[in-house]
């Protein structure tokens, strides 16, 4: 994640691949109205709510989304569901490539089936908690504060970091991400997520936050 789009001013960061490169998967049209309309949109919101706030314009947007309880409360809504779908997105994108899909590489291999039993039963798990959010929201693989590997969902644009947690890997079930190929067929969207996820950049975020 380039932390440059992460400091105020906020910007959209280019897409890691052309709209129609998930496809069949995940079809352009969808990838396109995604990017351009609703990731700039938590962009352009998160810019124009901290726009009266200087001493906010100092910090990242990490900063902000692990201290909402202390930010101003005319502005704690707008960075938790603004700066939570930028932040949200700009790591969702280069989660997925084209000729994605099959298994990670150890060492998370191994703690995936250390942790779930098997790499079959943590992709059980992770597609519940997909499928069980209620209206929009997000499924996400993390590491908690003891290092070990939690999956969790989070409601509309809540990200882990205000959790505490570190992210390695998310699936956005809004609907925007997927009803104009699948309408109201979310599973088989969650399903088809598999077939294109960049295995290489999750055992990225899963080295830093072991790191961490």
């Amino acid at each position: 994640m380039t932390m440059a789009l992460l400091l105020y001013p906020f910007t959209l960061g280019p897409l890691p691949y052309a709209y129609d490169a998930l496809e069949p998967h995940i079809d352009a049209r969808t990838m396109e109205i995604h990017y351009t309309k609703h990731h700039q949109g938590y962009v352009d919101n998160l810019n124009a709510a901290l726009k009266e706030y200087p001493a906010l314009h100092k910090k990242s947007l990490v900063e902000l989304l692990t201290s909402l309880p202390q930010l101003p409360e005319a502005v704690r809504t707008a960075v938790r569901n603004q700066g939570g779908g930028h932040y949200n997105h700009t790591f969702f994108w280069p989660l997925m490539k084209k000729g994605g899909g099959g298994k990670p590489c150890m060492p998370l291999l191994g703690d995936i089936e250390e942790t779930f039993g098997s790499f079959e039963k943590f992709q059980e798990q992770f597609n519940a908690a997909a499928k069980k959010v209620f209206g929009s929201g997000w499924a996400w693989l993390c590491l908690d504060d003891t290092d070990t590997l939690v999956i969790i969902s989070t409601s509309n644009q809540d990200t882990p970091i205000s959790q505490g947690l570190k992210p390695i890997l998310a699936l956005d079930v809004w609907e925007h991400a997927y009803y104009l190929k699948y309408q109201n067929k979310r599973p088989d969207y969650i399903a088809a997520f598999w077939n294109v996820i960049n295995w290489d950049k999750v055992a990225e975020h899963y080295r830093v936050a072991k790191s961490l």
